[in-house]
C-alpha cells in the first residue's frame, strides 16, 4: 500500500487551505490525552483534545471534513495526573481523570474523575468524582492511570490497575448508576492497559505484566468479565494499543520489552513483526477504505520524534508493512481518524503546543497533505 508523507506532498501541491484560529497561540498543550484523542462527532465534524497541567484543551472543525478549525478552548480541571478519553458508539466522549490533591505531611489524595462531552462543540460536563477502591492512604496513592470503553448500550467501563497490580473495574449499571468497584484479579499489571469496545458491544482488554500479558474478555455485552489464560508475551509498559479488525477480534499492537520492535497479535495467532522501533508509547491504529480495500493505518513517533505511517490489508500485516516518514515531528503521540468524507487525518501536537493537522489527499494510496498549524 503507497503511502506518502507531508512533505513529499508539499513538493507537489499546496497546502490543503486549514485556517488557523486566531487566537490559537493562547494556549499551547503540554501533553496529549491518552486513548484516541481525535474523534468525529454525529454531526461530521472532528474534535482533537490536549492538556496542559492545569487543564483540559479542545480544537473543532468549524464545518464537516475541515478545513478550518476553532481553538484551543480551555477547560479548568484541578489535580489531573493523567487524562484519557473514549467515545461510545452514540458519539458522547467521555473523559476519565487521576486527580491527586498534595497533602501536607502525607500521601497524596487521589481518585479517578468522569465527564462527558456530549455533542461536537458542546460544553463539557461537570468532573464527578469515582472515587477510589484503597481506603489506606498509602495505596489509594498508588492507584494508577484510569482506561475506558463505551459498550454498545452505552454504559461506560473504567479499568485501573491498583496498588497491589491486579485490575479493577467500575461501570455503569443498566440504569446509569455505578456500580462498585469490582477486582478482576491478575498478577503484576501494569499502566497502559489495551481495551476496545466491539461493535458487538463486548469489552476485552490486554494488560502488560512483568512476564507475560493479561487478557480479559465478556462473553456477552454488558456480560462478566472472564480473564482467559495468559499469554507468553513481554509488553513495554504504556505501549500497547488495540484495534476491532474483525467481528468480535481485537489486534494488539505493542513494543517488544525484549527487542524494542513493534509487534501485532489477534489471540490464539501468531505474533507478527512490523519491523519498526518507535518511541515508548502506544501507536495510533485506525481502520480505512483506501484504494476500495479494507485497510489498517498505523501511525507511531520515532526516537527522533519524527511520525512515520504504514497501511496494509486488515489482518494481512505478515504481508510486510513499508513505513514512510512523514516529515512531521511530534511531542506526542499522534492520533488517527477518519474525516465526514472518509479521509484519513494524522493530528500531532508540535513542539510549540500547538494541534497540527495532515489530510489525505487525492490520488491512489495513502499520500497525505502537508500539516497545517491549527
Amino acid at each position: 500500500m503507497r503511502t506518502g508523507s507531508g512533505r513529499g506532498a508539499a513538493r507537489r501541491r499546496a497546502a490543503d487551505g486549514v485556517v488557523a484560529h486566531e487566537e490559537a497561540g493562547r494556549y499551547a498543550a503540554e501533553a496529549t490525552v491518552d486513548g484516541r484523542w481525535l474523534v468525529l462527532g454525529k454531526d461530521g465534524r472532528l474534535t482533537a483534545y490536549g492538556r496542559t497541567r492545569d487543564g483540559l484543551l479542545r480544537w473543532t472543525e468549524t464545518r464537516p471534513g475541515g478545513p478550518r478549525w476553532t481553538g484551543p478552548e480551555f477547560f479548568p480541571v484541578a489535580g489531573l495526573s493523567q487524562l484519557s478519553v473514549v467515545q461510545g458508539a452514540d458519539t458522547y466522549v467521555h473523559f476519565l481523570g487521576r486527580r491527586e490533591v498534595r497533602r501536607d505531611g502525607g500521601p497524596p489524595a487521589v481518585d479517578i474523575v468522569h465527564a462527558i462531552q456530549y455533542q461536537t462543540g458542546r460544553p463539557v460536563t461537570e468532573w464527578r468524582s469515582l472515587g477510589n477502591p484503597h481506603k489506606n492512604p498509602e495505596k489509594a496513592a498508588r492507584f494508577g492511570i484510569p482506561v475506558g470503553a463505551v459498550s454498545g448500550s452505552g454504559r461506560v467501563h473504567v479499568f485501573v490497575r491498583n496498588a497491589g497490580r491486579g485490575l479493577m473495574l467500575r461501570r455503569e449499571g443498566p440504569t446509569g448508576k455505578w456500580q462498585p468497584w469490582q477486582d478482576l484479579k491478575g498478577s503484576g499489571v501494569q499502566d497502559g492497559l489495551a481495551v476496545t469496545a466491539h461493535a458487538s458491544g463486548r469489552v476485552e482488554l490486554l494488560a502488560g505484566g512483568a512476564r507475560d500479558a493479561m487478557w480479559w474478555r465478556q462473553a456477552e455485552a454488558d456480560g462478566d468479565f472472564r480473564q482467559e489464560p495468559n499469554i507468553a508475551i513481554r509488553v513495554t509498559p504504556g505501549t500497547a494499543a488495540a484495534l476491532e479488525t474483525a467481528p468480535d477480534r481485537a489486534t494488539y499492537y505493542w513494543t517488544d520489552q525484549d527487542t524494542g520492535q513493534l509487534i501485532a497479535h489477534r489471540p490464539g495467532g501468531w505474533l507478527i513483526p512490523l519491523g519498526a522501533a518507535p518511541a515508548a508509547e502506544p501507536l495510533a491504529p485506525l481502520r480505512a477504505a483506501l484504494d476500495g480495500y479494507d485497510c489498517t493505518v498505523l501511525a507511531h513517533r520515532g526516537p527522533d520524534g519524527q511520525v512515520v505511517l504504514a497501511a496494509c490489508g486488515t489482518e494481512n500485516e505478515q504481508a510486510g508493512l513499508w513505513w514512510s516518514p512523514t516529515g512531521e515531528h511530534s511531542a506526542t503521540p499522534p492520533a488517527l481518524s477518519l474525516d465526514a468524507h472518509g479521509r484519513v487525518v494524522l493530528a500531532t501536537i508540535g513542539q510549540d503546543g500547538a494541534l497540527h493537522i495532515a489530510r489525505q489527499s487525492d490520488g491512489p494510496g495513502l499520500a497525505l497533505s502537508p500539516s497545517a498549524r491549527i
